[in-house]
């Protein structure tokens, strides 16, 4: 790794509308919100819905359901009579406010920053004097504190707040009384976790990231050192053992020593993210490689094609290595956002454009599949196989986190709405970075940006494409240094075939980077294209449960069949992939050729095979799976059973 001599001060992160995560070393460097603007097209639509819609329907069931008005019910004295919602319900509101703050820091939106304003007197009218900050702890009738650190969630709800006071220093400014509120609740949780303090660490992580990138903020070397304390205490047993294991919160091994990710899988990524943000910071090289290993050994083993993680429900955990039941798919949204977050770290870390395979698939497939169009409805979890129609949820009820399968307005566990909208508010982030040479360009939308490469050579660039629709990215120069820099394209696994053409002609690339190093003048054009076409995708043979099944993908995004799409309310499990008629793109549809398995009335389900060619055919459009379920009910499948298995 090498020190990014042009990291900004925290004033230059305000000036640029702040970024999620700002290494102070690594490979590449982040950009802020406002020097990357999405522009019209697949992802500045999700954008502005969460900006439009999304925001505003969290805000209303936070009130709505008590969530908020806990905080002023602390302040009258009304607790814990007047409580509402899970332990861990204060955490909601603080996603909340990030995203908030990262919108603002896009946008400038007065009008949101004033309703923005109003939640945080709210919020910090609750704080104590000694930092300490949390509605269901504490106080007479309650709990005392930290007198469940298995289950209470309470340094959990530390961490997003103080990531939510991280993205209010960045957007609003380092004196945002937001900001003001994460510090003293910091402080506190370092005088009270420190080295002669309380000798553990919360069942569910996220402190740790949250304290390193408040080192980053402030330059306070106090919060670094007890993320890593956090992070090192890890694995001891310092937590009781659980029904679940102590694995189900990744105390059962030191991190440096885990092989894999493992556990429950939110937990587990938001662990790996801060032992990386620990890593980096300190220079500890052997904990990023222990990381980058559990990385890679999870997306070889324990992970979906969508880029979902979690294959248990009852736990919400990672399974073992292979167990991948496509019905069982667990594959919580929050787990998503998590691999963003750690896969976005381990990217600017080392610049292994693997990280940023995996957080397109991620993104295209999971994080895009659980809002509904509205901005309204959210899914829980994200199944690959659903056998039976499901049920609208009311519009005005909570309803069980996965008991809905359709999109519901509301949870009884709501962390994924507040997760997805502080993803959304912050998306433009994971486009593209820099470093002392040049841009790399990582995610493909529609966009313009904006930034200075070290030494003030400033670069501006527009990014014109229909991207996933198309496969033509044509990046033109906008403004650029009269010496030579380096524009860097990620040419993702799937594109074989992928073609750059930089003025003199059109070249084959290999997946992974095409760099181009020259001196560029305005208005000149590099295009990369993308060969979107449908391809059909096999599981690794140790994958029991889709054994005798394909996939079909399209660029970025997996495609599923869904009985909408069928005659006569025929289910998608009545049907057979016929492979000797490949899929076919036509009139901007996939389209599979597939045989009906005839009716079945036998007295016994199992006997001799005897697959016919005599069977019904039908040519079934496949859709993108982020587009499932947006028609009504229905039922969908993703790994597609071949005719004659």
């Amino acid at each position: 790794m090498t020190v990014n001599e042009a990291l900004p001060t925290r004033t230059d992160w305000t000036l640029r509308g702040g970024t999620p995560a700002a290494p102070s070393t690594g490979r590449l460097r982040p950009l802020g919100l406002r020097e990357v603007t999405l522009r019209p097209g697949f992802w500045q639509r999700r954008q502005e819905t969460n900006r439009a819609a999304s925001l505003a329907h969290i805000e209303h069931w936070l009130e709505r359901a008590g969530w908020l008005p806990n905080f002023d019910a602390a302040v009258e004295g009304r607790l814990p009579g007047a409580r509402r919602g899970r332990e861990f319900s204060d955490s909601e509101i603080y996603k909340l406010l990030e995203a908030m703050a990262w919108e603002y820091g896009r946008a400038g939106d007065p009008e949101l920053g004033a309703r923005y304003r109003a939640i945080v007197r709210r919020v910090a009218a609750a704080q104590e004097p000694d930092g300490y900050l949390n509605t269901h702890f504490g106080r007479p009738g309650q709990q005392p504190r930290y007198s469940d650190l298995e289950w209470g969630h309470e340094l959990y709800c530390f961490g997003h707040l103080i990531q939510a006071g991280v993205a209010a220093a960045r957007a609003y400014g380092p004196d945002d009384d937001l900001a003001r509120v994460a510090i003293r609740a910091a402080d506190h949780v370092c005088d009270t976790f420190g080295p002669d303090g309380i000798p553990s660490v919360c069942g569910h992580p996220v402190i740790e990231p949250a304290l390193a990138e408040l080192y980053r903020v402030t330059g306070n070397r106090r919060y670094l050192d007890q993320a890593r304390l956090f992070v090192e205490r890890r694995g001891h047993q310092v937590l009781d053992d659980i029904e679940f294991g102590r694995a189900y919160f990744q105390d059962d091994v030191p991190v440096r020593e885990a092989g894999v990710l493992r556990g429950h899988a939110v937990r587990a990524n938001y662990l790996a993210t801060g032992a990386v943000d620990v890593a980096v910071e300190t220079g500890d090289t052997d904990l990023l490689e222990a990381v980058a290993r559990q990385w890679s050994t999870a997306v070889a083993r324990r992970t979906y094609i969508t880029g979902g993680v979690g294959s248990r429900h009852q736990d919400e955990a990672y399974g073992d290595d292979f167990v991948l039941p496509a019905d069982r798919a667990y594959s919580e949204t929050c787990a998503s956002v998590g691999s963003v977050m750690l896969s976005w770290r381990l990217l600017l870390a080392a610049g292994d454009p693997r990280y940023a395979d995996l957080i397109e698939r991620t993104l295209f497939n999971v994080i895009a599949t659980s809002p509904a169009d509205d901005g309204a409805r959210f899914f829980y979890t994200n199944t690959l196989h659903q056998r039976v129609p499901g049920t609208e949820p009311p519009a005005d009820a909570i309803v069980p986190r996965a008991a809905s399968s359709l999109r519901a307005p509301w949870f009884a566990v709501s962390c994924c709405p507040t997760n997805l909208a502080r993803t959304f508010a912050g998306l433009g982030a994971y486009l593209a970075t820099t470093d002392e040479d040049g841009v790399q360009i990582h995610q493909y939308a529609a966009a313009s940006l904006e930034t200075t490469l070290p030494g003030g050579r400033a670069v501006a660039l527009e990014i014109d494409t229909d991207y996933p629709a198309d496969g033509r990215i044509a990046v033109r120069v906008v403004r650029a240094p009269e010496t030579p820099w380096t524009l860097s394209l990620r040419v993702p696994q799937w594109a074989d075939g992928a073609t750059v053409e930089d003025g003199g002609g059109k070249r084959g690339v290999p997946a992974g980077t095409v760099q181009i190093r020259r001196r560029f003048a305005p208005g000149e054009v590099v295009v990369l294209d993308l060969p979107v076409r449908p391809r059909v995708t096999v599981p690794n043979p140790r994958i029991d449960a889709v054994r005798g099944c394909v996939a079909v993908e399209r660029g970025p995004e997996v495609l599923c069949a869904e009985s909408v799409d069928l005659p006569d309310g025929l289910g998608v499990d009545a049907l057979r992939l016929d492979l000797s008629a490949p899929p076919v793109e036509r009139d901007g549809e996939v389209v599979a050729t597939f045989r009906r398995l005839p009716a079945e009335n036998a007295g016994w389900p199992y006997g001799v095979s005897t697959p016919s060619t005599e069977d019904e055919v039908l040519e079934v459009p496949l859709r993108p799976y982020h587009r499932w379920a947006r028609r009504g009910p229905s039922t969908m499948r993703v790994w597609l059973p071949v005719n004659g298995d």
